[in-house]
């Protein structure tokens, strides 16, 4: 039996939606949802009923379910011994929290720990959320800057189009570049990973060269730590964009680690009065000194806009691509005959797992 929670209130979005509940179903899998679960991602509990789930308390959902799919942390796990949770649970950064969970013997899989490889690609939840967060910084951006992104050509006069840098290239950069350029912005890109220059040429932006960038081929897809020449040389190559840019959108973060400071304080006083920051990195310290998180605050007329919870703007897509990511990756850990098990010789359901058995077993986690 899968149970599937209501989501904390600042969270919009829901682990499945009916549709994806009407695939498990139809399988023999028994569904039960929290009461409201689906609510802010347009999905009632009616819709539910007709996709073959059950709709019961938040309690009868945890007691019964056998596997529990939950985005987000949660308080009340101490009845989940023995029982399976599913969800985005940054253990990295939540390594106490982990650690109960073992004492608790939970078994968990965090799906932010996935390898990237090719295999898992279908169910990389930070890459399917990470192209709405690029999506949405750029319309923010555009709702928050007080001038226009194209280029306007009027009886009154012309306008020059606005112009916008990214800092780091990955999918929410790479979406971040189409939709601004979409809408007309002049758009510069600074990434450590040369390998991504074609792509953000491809995508009709100009790509900010740093040489001695190191080796990142081997991290995995993630962002790995810089030589301080190296920094000194990307903080300066920086500053010269900045001072020409009306708007930043950052999105550098380094698994484990507090996201690396790339705008200083200097950077941002050689911004003009109306500029704007979009930082994507904002949960885990930000990219700016002053980044808060779910808040916005003007720095010497600069506007930093702190939000890594972007993909909750777009709750029905955002859940539709999570829930077939959640899908895939049940893949996994249940039978065709809809039994559990766990793999453990399979690398990605090894990965994902970061408690199982009353111990911590991710290695990256014990690490910490």
């Amino acid at each position: 039996m899968i149970g599937i929670l209501k989501e904390p209130s600042h969270e919009t979005r829901v682990s499945l939606l009916p549709e994806a509940v009407a695939t498990l179903t139809k399988k023999g899998i028994s569904v039960v949802v929290e009461q409201g679960a689906g609510q802010s991602a347009f999905s009632t509990d009616e819709d539910y009923t007709k996709a073959g789930a059950t709709i019961k308390s938040r309690q009868e959902v945890l007691q019964s379910a056998n596997i529990i799919l939950a985005i987000h942390p949660f308080p009340d796990t101490p009845q989940l011994a023995s029982k399976v949770l599913i969800g985005v649970y940054q253990p990295l950064y939540n390594a106490a929290l982990m650690q109960q969970w073992a004492k608790e013997r939970i078994t968990s899989f965090s799906l932010d720990m996935l390898p990237r490889t090719t295999r898992a690609q279908s169910m990389d939840v930070l890459s399917s959320q990470a192209n709405i967060a690029g999506y949405k910084a750029v319309l923010l951006a555009a709702n928050t800057y007080g001038r226009y992104f194209p280029m306007f050509m009027t009886a009154a006069g012309s306008i020059a189009p606005a112009k916008l840098l990214v800092l780091g290239a990955g999918v929410a950069g790479l979406q971040a570049i189409a939709t601004a350029r979409r809408l007309g912005a002049v758009v510069e890109v600074f990434d450590t990973r040369p390998a991504v220059k074609e792509e953000v040429m491809s995508l009709g932006a100009k790509f900010i060269e740093v040489e001695g960038a190191a080796d990142a081929s081997k991290a995995g897809g993630y962002a790995v730590e810089q030589t301080e020449e190296y920094k000194q040389k990307q903080q300066q190559r920086i500053a010269e964009s900045i001072a020409k840019a009306d708007i930043v959108i950052t999105t550098a973060q380094i698994p484990g680690q507090k996201a690396p400071v790339l705008i200083s304080e200097a950077m941002l006083n050689s911004m003009r009065h109306g500029s704007v920051v979009i930082d994507l990195a904002a949960a885990t310290g930000g990219n700016t000194p002053y980044t808060k998180n779910n808040e916005t605050v003007t720095v010497n007329g600069v506007k930093i806009v702190g939000n890594s919870n972007l993909p909750a703007g777009m709750p029905a897509d955002a859940s539709k691509l999570y829930g077939k990511n959640v899908l895939n990756f049940l893949q996994l850990v249940l039978t065709k005959e809809g039994e559990l098990n766990l793999n453990w010789e399979d690398d990605l359901v090894k990965g994902a797992c970061v408690t199982h058995g009353g111990e911590l077993v991710n290695e990256r986690v014990k690490a910490l």
